[in-house]
């Protein structure tokens, strides 16, 4: 087993920290363990590079043009639709 070090942590962050190892009953060593283990295991890849042709290719072109006015007060007819008087 390895030995971690970790300086300069933001006092918040360590009192995030503290209080959720408190919430399920563990030292703060052990969460900032768990947390570690489970993002690294998880392969959280946060920073994925993808190009503009990648996601163009995910989109479709609809089939007539979009009249994003009408759109847009379509929704917020329906949004304050209860709030009309009847």
């Amino acid at each position: 087993m390895g030995t971690l070090t970790i300086r300069n942590l933001d006092d918040d962050v360590k009192q995030e920290l503290r209080e959720r190892a408190a919430a399920r009953g563990v030292s703060m060593e052990q969460e900032a363990r768990d947390l570690i283990t489970r993002d690294v295991r998880n392969g959280n890849r946060r920073l994925l590079k993808v190009s503009f042709d990648d996601i163009m290719s995910l989109s479709r072109k609809p089939d007539t043009p979009v009249d994003s006015r009408k759109a847009q007060d379509e929704v917020w007819d329906y949004l304050y639709e209860a709030d009309r008087p009847k």
